[in-house]
């Protein structure tokens, strides 16, 4: 190569090396890639990967510490969604490189693992996760297949107002062998066009419901203590259950291994007419039958 041109392309790798990582999927994607050593940055809410959390945190969900950012001499953030938006023009206009992903599907999610695969330099490795995440997918399709019927789920994903479950999750619920009772807002990209009237719910009268609230417990008795709901057959027969948000609403290889699964043996149950008891992530589940339907339903 001619010298001159050698020293021109010196001076930038070709690949991004410095990485920062507004959410935590894509941390997760990199590290599954064996590319977590160019992590520079994370997100205060990274739970996985475990090994990632000693890294400096450096944003939340819609705020960053933009000083910490510059002082990491990142090459590239990457983050997530259209509520990011300004975090990301904000660095644009100071010069740092960015992506913003806004991945809600399970195609996109799978797209997604293998856009940042590529984007680090490591493409094969990234789409050998893809093809790994769609086995495991295909897996419990085929699994659902086996179930005696497709119970109707109601996934809430916040409380007041009432959001139903983003479009990735409403997809695992079909995959798992369920049937999503507000699946028709799959396709609304903003959490407002999820919003339900609860009494709305209570007339699709799930079989189950499965809450995950980001950032806050799930206070089963409040679902239960909802005005018109008592008669909601998740209600009447204890099938109200919760999905660490961790697990299911980040759009990430998370999603579709631990909080597929999940959602897979809480609907399995159902399906079987059984019920999970309150458990502790760690500990083995049992399934015990549910109290006993009421005459004529």
């Amino acid at each position: 190569m001619d010298p001159r041109l050698a020293e021109l392309l010196a001076s930038a790798p070709p690949y991004p090396r410095r990485i920062v990582c507004l959410t935590e999927e894509t941390t997760e994607i990199l590290y599954r890639i064996g590319a977590g050593d160019l992590v520079v940055g994370i997100s205060g809410y990274t739970v996985r990967p475990k090994e990632a959390r000693t890294k400096p945190r450096v944003s939340t969900f819609l705020d960053a510490d933009f000083g910490r950012i510059l002082e990491l001499e990142p090459d590239l953030v990457l983050g997530f969604s259209d509520l990011q938006a300004e975090l990301g023009k904000e660095l644009a206009k100071r010069s740092v490189p960015v992506v913003l992903f806004n991945q809600r599907s399970l195609a996109e999610i799978l797209q997604t693992v293998r856009v940042v695969g590529a984007i680090a330099g490591r493409a094969e490795a990234a789409d050998a996760l893809a093809r790994e995440l769609e086995g495991n997918l295909d897996r419990l399709a085929t699994g659902a297949r086996a179930l005696p019927r497709r119970p109707r789920i109601f996934f809430e994903e916040w409380p007041d107002p009432l959001i139903s479950g983003i479009r990735w999750v409403s997809e695992l619920i079909e995959v798992v062998g369920g049937e999503d009772i507000c699946a028709e807002s799959r396709a609304r990209k903003e959490a407002k066009g999820r919003i339900f009237d609860p009494l709305e719910i209570a007339r699709r009268d799930p079989d189950a419901v499965v809450a995950s609230w980001c950032g806050r417990k799930v206070k089963r008795d409040a679902i239960r203590a909802r005005p018109g709901w008592k008669d909601v057959r998740a209600v009447r027969e204890d099938q109200i259950y919760e999905i660490r948000s961790a697990l299911i609403l980040q759009p990430g290889p998370a999603a579709l291994t631990d909080g597929a699964r999940e959602l897979h043996r809480i609907v399995e149950a159902v399906a079987r007419g059984e019920r999970l008891p309150a458990w502790r992530e760690g500990e083995p589940r049992r399934a015990e039958p549910p109290p006993r339907r009421p005459p004529g339903r």
